[in-house]
């Protein structure tokens, strides 16, 4: 009987060794698997925080674009205009580009041009240097120059700023459509 009590053992030795080894195997697989979920979600977590820091970096007057069609961008003539400053001898020379909501808009545009283009000589004319020169200045500008081009064409005037001085802002019925004009962009502003 010693003989077979000695292989019986022999045999049990293996047995304990291979589950140690598989449970060692188990083990550095589970230990894998969680420093692999750790680092995905660290890496996340800093491409997170990556595009929160570009997202201060955009413009706050952005435009939501629709995925689906890209603006179409019109360039107009540069135009020089007298401003309203004393003793009349300051000008500005003053590029524009409209961000146009599409192709059909930007022919409408077009067939209008004569008048949009009168009207925004009119607006210029109106401003001093000092306006001119500060970024308020620009901005009210241009939403002038949208509010008029939107006139020129029939479309709704949406004021932004006065939606948010009322809590409830008032929705006006309106059988025009709203405007197309997305914004003016300024190319190139000399004042002298």
């Amino acid at each position: 009987m010693s003989a077979a009590a000695a292989t019986a053992t022999a045999s049990d030795a293996p047995k304990k060794k291979s589950k140690k080894l598989l449970f060692i195997i188990i083990g550095v697989v589970v230990l894998a698997l969680i420093g692999a979920g750790a680092a995905l979600f660290i890496m996340k977590k800093n491409a997170a925080a990556a595009d929160d820091e570009f997202a201060d970096e955009e413009p706050a007057a952005h435009v939501a674009k629709d995925p689906k069609t890209a603006p179409v961008f019109m360039p107009l003539e540069n135009m020089v205009v007298n401003l309203a400053d004393p003793g009349g001898t300051r000008f500005i020379q003053l590029g524009l580009t409209l961000q146009l909501q599409d192709a059909k808009t930007e022919t409408d545009v077009k067939t209008y041009m004569p008048s949009i283009r009168s009207d925004i000589l009119l607006l210029i004319s109106q401003r001093t240097a000092d306006e001119m020169l500060q970024v308020q200045g620009k901005a009210k500008l241009a939403k002038d120059i949208i509010a008029a081009i939107s006139n020129e064409m029939g479309y709704e005037v949406v004021d932004p700023e006065a939606e948010h001085a009322d809590e409830k802002p008032k929705k006006k019925k309106s059988k025009t459509p709203p405007n197309p004009v997305q914004a003016v962009l300024f190319s190139s502003l000399i004042v002298q």
